[in-house]
């Protein structure tokens, strides 16, 4: 049995409201990369469909730079750790690791040979650090700042300048190496958010929070002038990218719009307008070889259009936060596009869905309600929400319309969108639950260790007096599709397996994983099903034979796996907290 790693979706960058998000691009311009969480993303620039996702820091990564020979990427975190890693090998091998200070690292900018590394941010004994990349030796001292650093570059060209941006509204201007502080610029009211040189070196520009733009004599630091006159951009700039000769650049606002400057007559030759909603403030951007990328508050990356500007060439959307569910619905061609429901949805975390006969997405929510949305429409609508008593926390679904909500001390049947039965006053508190496919049993997995039976009479549920015994609290449990078996996940890391015919006889135990098991899923031939534990391991499991098992470990590297799902026997798709989907091949 082996298993291959075909389709990695990834997440979009994380997001914060009012803080400027740093993408990096590679010498080359084939790729882009950003952050969510503790990974760093790599996307392919024509087809982000390709991606790759590093993830070995142990704590928050906030901003990740190529060095510009392309062979490595210096990533940094909140911790103030910096990673330097190799870009060519499918392992990403460490080359080496420093802690130039204690505190959010915010900015990285490398010389042009690939040997000096310059980051800055919120230390607690100073804001920034240059150093050689293959010792960690000082070259110099970034001084002359009073509060954080929100942004470094370096001078591409010789002589070598360094530029930083604070929150002290002060940009500030370096000679080296080593690098010696020289002078601060005080022409911002507000915030310094980005600092960036052009190419060919010889202007940089400063953006701040005051929505202005000011361009300098790149080797002397001399003040040229501002963009846009009085103002580049009615709210805070995020975010600056030159073009790669250097005649152009684009700027990122908190206004909902990015600019496109032509910096010799310091003058807007195109206004991109993103939207009107909050979620689509600019917070970043960047310009590789021709394309234009900006990046929304909402984490949807942008692909800007200059002959219409008012409408992207592409927009990248998907998860840029913890993905806690999944499921399968059976459609034509698997392309990885995708798109959000419209309409107002959940308020809350979605704990689980599932897709019913009537092709109806069926969610449960921590918003105490269960939602039936056509998978066809995509659209969420006010009439198809059905509000619970409690929380719930699982739901599973059967013909005739059935559909078994599992919740705080609490289990319901509803038909149709309907509640029509509840169980209450439990001698035990229910945890996941399953309906047979045939729609006559209905499974109840309890936080006591054992699954209780109920048998669906018209529209109630009746207490057969029979359960069997789990090895520990249940997690998680399912129904093979042609109903043969049950299968039951629980938090002393076992599978079990309930033949139905059989009186619900034990078929087999499966063990494998080092921690609580969280989520499992039957494929379609009904002799396999996967299982995925807080021990980040996924097990494909043979019914027949507890000893025939394939073992994915590291699916989601540091992350344990929230989802599985399978679109036909031999794929199987896993998702995890860290935002992304991985779609597998497998072999028997």
């Amino acid at each position: 049995m082996t298993y291959d790693l075909k389709h990695v979706f990834a997440s979009l960058p994380q997001m914060e409201r009012g803080v400027a998000k740093v993408l990096g691009g590679d010498p080359k311009g084939n790729n882009f990369l950003y952050t969510n969480g503790k990974s760093v993303i790599i996307r392919n620039m024509d087809n982000p469909a390709i991606a790759d996702i590093y993830t070995e820091h142990p704590h928050q990564v906030t901003v990740a730079k190529y060095a510009p020979s392309g062979f490595y990427i210096a990533s940094g975190d909140v911790s103030g750790k910096i990673r330097i890693w190799d870009t060519t090998q499918k392992e990403h091998l460490l080359k080496y690791e420093y802690q130039p200070f204690g505190g959010k690292i915010k900015d990285i900018a490398w010389t042009e040979d690939s040997k000096r590394i310059a980051c800055v941010g919120e230390g607690r004994e100073k804001f920034g650090a240059v150093f050689l990349w293959d010792t960690g030796s000082s070259v110099g001292e970034i001084s002359g700042h009073s509060k954080i650093i929100n942004s470094v570059d370096i001078k591409q060209t010789r002589p070598y300048r360094l530029i930083t941006g604070s929150d002290d509204n002060c940009g500030a201007f370096f000679e080296g190496p080593p690098f010696k502080f020289k002078f601060s610029s005080t022409d911002h009211s507000r915030f310094v958010n980005c600092v960036r040189f052009s190419p060919d070196g010889n202007r940089f520009c400063t953006a701040g929070a005051d929505g202005q733009i000011f361009l300098y004599d790149g080797k002397t630091g001399e003040k040229l002038g501002a963009l846009g006159g009085a103002k580049a951009h009615e709210g805070g700039v995020y975010a600056v990218s030159w073009s790669p000769d250097s005649s152009q650049l684009i700027s990122a606002s908190g206004d909902k719009t990015v600019k496109l400057w032509d910096v010799g007559t310091s003058m807007a030759l195109t206004t991109f307008n993103m939207g009107a909603d909050v979620m689509d403030q600019q917070l970043g951007c960047l310009w590789q070889k021709d394309h234009l990328l900006s990046i929304s508050l909402s984490g949807y990356i942008n692909y800007l259009d200059k002959s219409n500007p008012d409408r992207p060439l592409r927009t990248i959307k998907g998860h840029s936060k913890s993905i806690q569910s999944l499921t399968v619905h059976k459609n034509k061609g698997r392309t990885g596009e995708n798109n959000c429901f419209s309409g107002k949805g959940h308020s809350n975390l979605v704990t689980k869905m599932v897709v019913d006969e009537a092709d109806q997405l069926v969610t449960c929510s921590m918003d105490d309600t269960v939602r039936f949305t056509s998978v066809t429409k995509k659209e969420y609508s006010a009439s198809n929400l059905v509000k619970m008593d409690v929380q719930p926390k699982h739901v599973s679904v059967a013909t005739g319309g059935l559909t078994l909500a599992v919740c705080i001390g609490q289990v319901v049947l509803l038909k149709d969108q309907k509640k029509v039965f509840m169980l209450d006053s439990l001698d035990y508190e229910p945890e996941a639950g399953a309906i047979h496919p045939g729609g006559s049993t209905a499974a109840v997995g309890g936080a006591d260790g054992k699954v209780h039976l109920y048998s669906v009479q018209g529209n109630t549920l009746k207490d057969e007096g029979k359960s069997m015994e789990a090895k520990g609290p249940v997690t998680d449990m399912a129904y093979s599709k042609d109903g043969a078996y049950l299968a039951v996940t629980d938090e002393k890391k076992v599978v079990t397996v309930f033949t139905v015919a059989d009186d619900y006889a034990v078929k087999n135990d499966f063990y494998g994983h080092h921690a609580k098991v969280v989520t499992l899923a039957w494929s379609p031939d009904n002799e396999h099903f996967a299982s995925g534990g807080m021990d980040m391991i996924v097990y494909v499991w043979t019914v027949n034979d507890a000893d025939k098992r394939l073992k994915i470990p590291d699916a989601h590297r540091l992350h344990h796996v929230s989802g599985l799902a399978w679109i036909d026997e031999h794929t199987l798709v896993t998702t995890s907290h860290d935002a992304s989907i991985k779609q597998w091949t497998l072999k028997f």
